[in-house]
């Protein structure tokens, strides 16, 4: 990629930034990590012209280069260092039409720092909804840059957007020269003579924000403090100076090219849809109230929706592996084959149906404008718990996946709110659960009955599981607080974007990214631990697994056909590697009503949540038949037997149980490298670990000793 010019979309958050980059890149996106920062980049390539692509950055959404949080920081440590990995060639600055001054700040900034700009005009149709009309020509005269009006959801504008690229990439048009305030030359010239020559803008960043920016080592840091001193130079006091100067200057641009009909006419400010709206979804009663049953119906319609596909795919792996089983001879590599890589296969694909629901409705939320409502209104309950206003963000997040939402505790301030959150954030039941809670669910709560004749009761469960771990988090988030005597103040500013119709095909692609992460990252692992587990399950220390079938004959001679293969296998089984090891940790877990197939399935799930259905799934394609021919996972675990009850294993008690042991476990090595990273200390994994493993096990005990 080092030939193909790179663009970077930067833009206030809520502008419409991500939705021009799903716009312009479609399905050619990759993400990756930014160089030395384990934070999600979103790349992709956009053809310009017939035969020359150009590769789109998108950064995070940022108000000012003056970065008050980690992600922020990320963006001047690109902008503002010409050497960086992924520094640009031009800028695509994303601004809200309908609130043009207050975007214009950061377009200004932007282009001060000598980087060739395009103003993307957003949400036109939304300004002019609001009386405002905008002339676009004048404002490229006024601020010297190309300006395109877009409509990022629908893909108007994409052709002049190009347009305007191509003549800013052609003639690279110079930046604004003059710094906002005056400051003294001598001083300027003393940070180019030590740094490098720059634009002087960019010289001002570099000694204003030498703290933050990775490009300069401790002693240059020292020299920037020095000059700082010498020069009697005051940061702070130069940047709200600055930033009220700008907005001067931006408020009589946007006076001379925006029309305000509403005053023209002298006629009241226009009530919007968004206006009429929000008196009803972020109301202090009923925007609970919709919250509450929008979760409801999106749980119900994830479990009722996707049961026919899902059984569908459960069904189809059960006869493929009959049917290869029936045509194969009956060797190591075919059993390796079925019940290790195809069950484990199976294990991955039977879950993709709910995986899409469930982020067809969360992008849906997000597409519409609602998920921002929805932290608005979460942001006082969060603070009676010691939250920070912006911890909702990564809560909300945490039900998709715990990694990327404890990446996005970066816009938290206070470093002890952003901890708490950092610890509590895998609370929340994350799509990684969901495999988990659909099989055990459908064994333990009747698929037929309903609450008040409507509502499916196991979507009923699946919201109240999602229920508790939200309210765990914020329980575990008090105590946290309480030991950690978090005092600081912290504020939560969002700006609300007006609600739209959503696109279908952002969501498409939001949908097929979260499959294909599902598929081909957490499918990956599952798929390998079904194989080394298929590996431990079918061979055994000595010769033992070679005298199984002649001991099972001679203790049990009335055995024939199906009882008599059904017992070889389980007694294989409880002797492999496997077994001994799930035997190993039997007592420790037999207080939860779990036994050593269990077991084995707890300690393989650490490397991923997911993994333990296909873990039961090769265990019990390993330990016998059920009496139909194509019997699935559900129908496995259904058949199984408790030996010392002699009545169904996966009764209600043992069903709860390992619900709840999963709804508050710590179970996913990836959240604790995560934490770890964005902690930068081993210590706090470790308690993360510690205190959801201790509260997974207190809990499930009570559960299961309480309904047993």
């Amino acid at each position: 990629m080092a030939n193909v010019t790179r663009i970077a979309l930067i833009g206030n958050p809520n502008a419409g930034k991500s939705s021009l980059f799903n716009t312009l890149t479609g399905l050619n996106q990759k993400t990756g990590n930014f160089p030395g920062v384990t934070m999600d980049k979103l790349t992709g390539i956009w053809e310009l012209e017939p035969g020359r692509n150009i590769e789109i950055l998108d950064l995070p959404g940022i108000y000012s280069i003056y970065p008050k949080s980690i992600d922020e920081e990320l963006v001047i440590n690109i902008l503002g260092n010409p050497n960086h990995a992924d520094y640009p060639d031009m800028a695509i600055v994303v601004a809200d039409a309908s609130n043009l001054k207050r975007n214009l700040l950061l377009f200004s900034q932007v282009r001060d720092l000598g980087i060739p700009t395009v103003l993307a005009l957003n949400m036109i149709d939304i300004a002019e909804n609001q009386g405002f009309v905008i002339n676009s020509l004048k404002l490229a005269r006024e601020l010297n840059v190309e300006v395109a009006e877009i409509n990022a959801k629908k893909g108007i504008g994409v052709g002049g957007l190009k347009l305007a690229v191509i003549k800013t990439l052609k003639h690279r048009y110079a930046s604004n020269d003059a710094l906002p305030l005056p400051v003294a030359d001598d001083l300027i010239e003393d940070v180019q003579k030590q740094f490098g020559e720059a634009d002087p803008y960019r010289s001002l960043l570099w000694l204003m924000e030498h703290d933050r920016m990775k490009m300069f080592n401790q002693e240059q840091r020292e020299s920037f403090d020095h000059l700082m001193e010498k020069h009697q130079f005051e940061s702070k006091k130069y940047k709200s100076a600055e930033t009220v100067k700008r907005y001067e200057q931006i408020s009589e641009v946007v006076e001379r090219c925006v029309i305000n009909l509403n005053r023209q006419w002298d006629a009241e400010p226009v009530k919007t849809w968004t206006d009429r709206l929000d008196k009803v979804f972020i109301h202090s009663i009923w925007g609970y109230v919709i919250f509450l049953a929008i979760l409801f119906i999106m749980f119900q319609a994830v479990f009722t929706w996707a049961t026919y596909p899902m059984d569908l795919i459960d069904g189809g792996v059960a006869q493929l592996n009959d049917w290869l089983k029936g045509i194969l001879p009956d060797s190591p590599l075919t059993g390796m084959l079925t019940d290790g890589l195809i069950a484990g296969v199976g294990g991955v694909l039977i879950f993709v149906p709910q995986i899409a629901f469930l982020f067809f409705f969360i992008s849906m939320l997000e597409e519409t404008g609602y998920m921002s409502r929805v932290m608005f209104i979460m942001d006082k309950m969060m603070r009676r718990f010691g939250l920070n206003g912006k911890s909702v963000v990564p809560l909300i997040s945490g039900i998709a996946c715990a990694v990327p939402a404890i990446m996005s505790t970066r816009s938290i301030g206070s470093r002890k709110d952003r901890l708490i959150t950092i610890l509590v954030t895998p609370l929340m039941s994350c799509s990684a659960r969901l495999p988990i809670y659909t099989v055990l669910i459908a064994l333990v709560v009747p698929e037929k009955n309903t609450l008040f004749g409507v509502f499916n009761l196991q979507g009923v469960a699946l919201f109240g599981l999602y229920l508790l771990g939200f309210f765990m988090a914020l329980l575990s988030a008090w105590v946290l607080k309480k030991i950690l005597r978090a005092k600081e103040r912290s504020y939560f500013i969002m700006e609300l974007p007006t609600y739209k119709g959503p696109r279908f095909k952002h969501v498409a692609i939001s949908i097929y990214n979260s499959v294909r992460a599902f598929i081909f990252e957490a499918g990956k692992i599952i798929v390998a631990i079904s194989i080394v587990l298929w590996v431990f399950a079918s061979y055994g220390p000595g010769d033992s697994m070679a005298k199984i079938e002649e001991q099972v004959r001679l203790k049990n001679p009335s055995l024939r056909g199906v009882d008599l293969s059904n017992k070889v296998a389980s007694e294989k089984l409880e002797n492999s590697y496997a077994g001994h090891f799930g035997k190993l940790i039997e007592p420790a877990i037999k207080p939860l009503g779990y036994d050593w197939k269990i077991g084995i399935a707890l300690i393989t799930s650490f490397a991923a949540r997911e993994v333990f259905v296909g873990t039961m799934s090769t265990i019990y394609s390993l330990g016998g038949e059920v009496d139909n021919e194509n019997a699935t996972i559900k129908n496995r675990m259904r058949a199984e037997i408790n030996p010392d009850t002699g009545k169904p294993m996966y009764d209600a008690a043992l069903g709860f149980s390992l619900l709840i042991f999963y709804a508050f476990a710590m179970q996913c090595m990836s959240t604790l490298a995560t934490t770890y990273r964005e902690t930068k200390s081993w210590k706090y994994p470790l308690i993360q670990f510690g205190y959801m493993t201790t509260l997974a096990y207190l809990s499930a005990f009570l559960v299961y000793q309480i309904l047993s």
